[in-house]
């Protein structure tokens, strides 16, 4: 079974963050939500408190298939400055493994060089933050091990690229049977 770890900061965007682990989980993978906050609680950009599976000192990020960033400010900018973060995505990028942003986040990865020569997307306004990029502005972009989502409204098909990269095409078109999705 395919298994991702999606890290929470105050300040994320719930329906980034929760829409993703949904889809996901419907998809067959195994989600773990990481929070970066010294307790498993964590309150997104619209007051809406979660509880994370672990605390990032205790995630076995190292061994996830993915790495996920949900946007949402001011949580992008709280996981931007997070260096455990931060060192996870960049082991996950020098192995290949695949790497997730959405919304605000992309600029994490931009920030880490981690875009350079790849085509991305992101929320309109932080362009300037994905150096190296190609913007594109679509809803999602996939360019190798690295899949971008313009914002909340994109969160769907941003996830569905997810799940194909993880699980394959065959099993991303059932769940979106499944979800009524055309």
């Amino acid at each position: 079974m395919k298994n991702v770890c999606l890290f929470l900061a105050d300040g994320f965007e719930e329906i980034e963050a929760l829409a993703t682990v949904d889809v996901l989980r419907r998809a067959g993978v195994q989600v773990t939500t990481v929070s970066i906050n010294p307790t498993e609680l964590v309150t997104g950009a619209h007051g809406i408190p979660v509880v994370a599976d672990v605390l990032f000192e205790l995630a076995e990020c190292a061994e996830a298939d993915m790495l996920i960033l949900p946007g949402g400010m001011p949580g992008a900018a709280n996981l931007d400055a997070h260096e455990g973060v931060c060192a996870a995505l960049k082991a996950h990028a020098e192995s290949g493994k695949h790497l997730a942003a959405i919304c605000a986040a992309p600029m994490v990865l931009g920030h880490l060089g981690l875009l350079v020569g790849k085509k991305a997307t992101c929320y309109p306004g932080f362009e300037s933050q994905l150096e190296g990029a190609e913007y594109t502005a679509a809803p999602a972009e996939v360019d190798g091990n690295i899949i971008t989502g313009k914002g909340p409204a994109a969160v769907l098909p941003f996830v569905y690229a997810l799940a194909e990269a993880l699980v394959g095409e065959e099993v991303v078109a059932q769940v979106k049977a499944g979800m009524l999705y055309n």
